[in-house]
């Protein structure tokens, strides 16, 4: 028996587009999915056709440890110590896959294309318990999406500096960065939106328009919808430097307009670029907004949290800059 995605025994959480019935399709890392399904075997339908180069996703059974897999056209969750009436909950994540495939502009390539769910006998669904978490957004650039946290992938075969788009899944995790962290340590439900290059002056890799432009959609021609979230962590300015404070700080407000018109009753946090990047004058600025418009804005500044370099810090670098933003926003948030 399929279940289509649609089905009430199925829930996605993040940046998907849900227009048409037959599938829903994410594109930003961070996006997943849960099922629930009774018995031993269920299978997750995906449509990887146009996949230009390999996505990779976290698989997770009744919360138990996470398997890394490529995308397939059907992935199969086994409990063979259950019986026909046992309830399972499974959890697919998008992981990470290759920063240059087309991920905004139709023909999409580098995308998750989810259908729904295989079932086994017997043919029933199982009830999917709801998620009542508050909800927590995080804008960001290649940092956030978690691209190269792994550059020791290559071992000894190649240095760790070589970035080879074919076998980047392995080497990029969401799950592994601070944003993710921050959420698992607050208990609230994450929802991502990553980039590699963007920023609030310029477009990023596969020609995704600056966070301005793009903000408001999962890509070209698909609005987001998902509701306002309950926080939301704005954290651009690396790949901004070479447009100037100025610049920088007038697209910075385009996009905090348009974060604050979506999320009308969210806790707002600018989040300062790690490398140090325009950390005072953001801060003076944030200052000057919400005096302007009444507001109040969070300011934190991470930009001496961790080294410069490398750009994309690796594990233990967010882990660090998690360690320092959990206490701040818990604070924030009460």
């Amino acid at each position: 028996m399929f279940i289509p995605y649609t089905h009430e025994s199925v829930r996605l959480t993040g940046r998907w587009d849900t227009r048409d019935p037959r599938e829903a399709v994410a594109t930003a890392t961070g996006a997943y999915i849960e099922f629930a399904f009774r018995g031993r075997t269920a299978a997750a339908r995906f449509d990887t056709d146009r996949n230009c180069y390999p996505l990779h996703l976290w698989m997770q059974l009744d919360g138990g440890a996470m398997c890394e897999a490529p995308i397939a056209f059907a992935l199969r969750f086994s409990a063979p110590d259950g019986d026909d009436n046992t309830e399972h909950t499974a959890r697919i994540i998008f992981k990470g896959g290759t920063e240059t495939s087309d991920r905004w502009y139709p023909p999409l390539c580098g995308c998750v294309r989810f259908l729904g769910v295989q079932l086994t006998d017997p043919a029933e669904p199982a009830t999917l318990a709801p998620d009542a978490r508050r909800t927590i957004e995080f804008v960001g650039d290649s940092i956030t999406e978690g691209v190269l946290i792994d550059t020791d992938y290559y071992e000894n075969f190649r240095p760790a500096s070589c970035v080879d788009q074919l076998n980047r899944g392995f080497q990029d995790d969401v799950c592994a960065t601070y944003a993710w962290l921050t959420a698992e340590a607050l208990g609230m439900r994450p929802y991502f939106m990553g980039y590699g290059a963007v920023g609030v002056t310029r477009a990023g890799q596969s020609a995704v328009p600056a966070a301005p432009v793009s903000y408001p959609y999962n890509f070209e021609g698909s609005p987001v919808s998902y509701p306002s979230c309950d926080c939301v962590v704005i954290n651009h300015g690396a790949n901004d430097r070479g447009r100037g404070v100025e610049m920088y700080l007038a697209k910075y407000k385009e996009l905090l307009d348009l974060v604050r018109e979506r999320n009308p009753k969210a806790v707002i946090v600018a989040l300062s670029a790690f490398c140090g990047f325009a950390k005072k004058e953001l801060g003076d600025f944030i200052a000057d907004y919400n005096e302007k418009y009444g507001c109040n804005v969070r300011f934190i500044n991470g930009g001496d949290w961790v080294p410069p370099e490398p750009l994309h810090p690796h594990r233990d670098g967010h882990r660090a800059i998690a360690e320092r933003l959990v206490p701040l926003l818990r604070d924030i948030l009460g």
